[in-house]
């Protein structure tokens, strides 16, 4: 079930332009109003309207939200079928996902 946190109705005057990043996703290199977000099992999403008709919910890790230098959870490799985590790393997942400007 997906559940909405944002007011897609919001006025365009306090909407936050978001630019895509990821170079394979159709408005790469587009600059976007984000209009709300959502959770999915895959994590968060923006909210971004393309045009009149259009919304497209993308991660915001393919957006200018997130900078490519962040540092960012990643999982360590298993040895032995068991894996290691650091302090940080365990801090990491249990905090969850991070929040975004636009929200």
């Amino acid at each position: 079930m997906t559940t909405s946190h944002g007011n897609a109705a919001s006025s365009s005057a306090d909407q936050q332009l978001v630019r895509v990043t990821h170079p394979f996703h159709p408005l790469f290199a587009r600059q976007l109003p984000c209009v709300g977000r959502r959770y999915n099992r895959h994590g968060a999403r923006l909210l971004l309207q393309a045009d009149d008709t259009a919304v497209w919910s993308v991660p915001p890790q393919w957006t200018d939200l997130v900078s490519p230098d962040a540092e960012e959870f990643r999982w360590p490799k298993v040895h032995d079928g068991m894996m290691r985590l650091t302090a940080a790393q365990l801090s990491a997942l249990l905090e969850g996902p991070q929040e975004y400007p636009c929200w």
